[in-house]
């Protein structure tokens, strides 16, 4: 529920607003997808601090508080005059939605599963393909009955009313806080060797030690390639597609089969990363992601565009677990706040360079392909990275750096 509530904060959100705000002011899709880039680049950089606050005050606090300044948000998106205030409402959005919103419950799960984590990881992923799905034609549709401000003030009363008293009764942090273990398991079982795979025991890294691995800096190359990417695509989605003839509720449905497609296909990812490398499935996922950006150039009807969502719902299925379980995976659970800050901060300023190289690009050419085509290099290094990121290991780290 926490990813679904971070929906007001995502770009496939946000891009449901945009045509309203283009209508309503006038203003030039250079000019938003400018703002958006800077708050969201500003959103990002602060989002380690995030990390260091949900190690430090735990994830039921935080939550708490970052919906609360979530809804807070909200209601300033409803009294946007200016691109100042825009700036601004574009800020809050991205921190404590698409950032701190996503954060939080990333770092929750890994707490409570180890063993099955991958699987864990799916169902919380069901939050988020969830809110892809329902969120662009409910908001289409609440934009066409009460315009975009009165949306704004809507979405507020609903993270105020349901997830602010939900988060507070039901969220607890750690399974031991409550005399639990990870994964369920019995003390028997946690007694177990640490070479079984349903034992809890992990190397604990904390930020320091995982920034003097190369793999920490590959992985965050591999986080940011598909946010960058992908939000370039539904930041401008709408117009993409309106080159084909493809009109705007039209294209709200094509964002929701993505999402309906991704439900079950992170399923079968959660027990695939259980039983293959995660990095390995990774580097899998970009070579889809640049054979979805290719069905994008040469979309053409309805029915391409209907295939594109298809195979982008795949694609972002094994997408979604590989990327939320790879970071605890190699580092452990112990400082996994402070570590997916570092990361989250990453996917939220690679987000932020997503739009604008996307309306830079029209405005000089009048097309989306040629952006399309060049940014194909991202995913292409992204899939290489991820190929030869291997688990790191304390010892040979120490070996490593004593040899050096």
């Amino acid at each position: 529920m926490g990813i679904f509530f971070s929906g007001p904060g995502q770009t496939y959100s946000i891009s449901i607003f945009i045509d309203a705000y283009l209508r309503h002011f006038g203003w030039s899709s250079t000019l938003i997808s400018t703002m958006y880039l800077f708050a969201t680049l500003l959103a990002g950089l602060l989002l380690f601090i995030v990390g260091r606050l949900v190690d430090r005050y735990g994830q039921r606090k935080m939550t708490v508080i970052i919906t609360i300044l979530l809804a807070v948000a909200c209601v300033f998106n409803s009294m946007i005059l200016g691109p100042a205030m825009l700036f601004i409402g574009f800020f809050m959005l991205r921190l404590f939605g698409q950032g701190s919103m996503t954060l939080i419950p990333g770092t929750l799960v890994p707490q409570w599963f180890v063993g099955k984590r991958g699987r864990a990881l799916s169902f919380m992923a069901f939050g988020s393909f969830l809110s892809a799905a329902a969120l662009p034609p409910f908001n289409a549709w609440l934009i066409d009955q009460v315009g975009w401000q009165v949306s704004w003030l809507v979405w507020a009363a609903l993270l105020m009313l349901i997830y602010v008293p939900l988060a507070f009764i039901f969220i607890r942090n750690k399974p031991e806080d409550v005399g639990l273990f990870p994964d369920n398991l019995s003390e028997k079982e946690v007694l177990q060797s640490s070479s079984d795979k349903s034992s809890i025991y992990e190397e604990a890294w904390t930020v320091k030690e995982a920034l003097r691995t190369k793999e920490f800096y590959l992985l965050l190359f591999c986080v940011a390639t598909p946010s960058m990417v992908n939000t370039g695509i539904v930041f401008h989605f709408v117009p993409i597609l309106a080159e084909s003839g493809i009109a705007r509720t039209e294209t709200a449905f094509i964002l929701s089969i993505m999402a309906i497609v991704s439900f079950p296909i992170t399923f079968l990812a959660g027990f695939v990363v259980e039983r293959v490398k995660a990095n390995y499935v990774l580097g899998v996922v970009f070579i889809g992601q640049i054979g979805i950006m290719a069905m994008l150039v040469f979309t053409e009807s309805y029915t391409a565009a209907i295939l594109f969502g298809i195979a982008r719902g795949i694609v972002g299925g094994f997408e979604a677990i590989s990327l939320g379980i790879i970071f605890p995976n190699y580092f452990g659970r112990a400082n996994i706040g402070s570590i997916k800050g570092v990361s989250a901060t990453i996917m939220v300023i690679g987000s932020a360079f997503g739009p604008l190289p996307f309306a830079l690009a029209y405005d000089r050419f009048g097309s989306y392909q040629e952006i399309l085509y060049m940014m194909m290099i991202f995913p292409l290094l992204a899939m290489i990275f991820a190929f030869i990121s291997k688990k790191p290991s304390k010892s040979k780290l120490k070996m490593n750096e004593k040899a050096s």
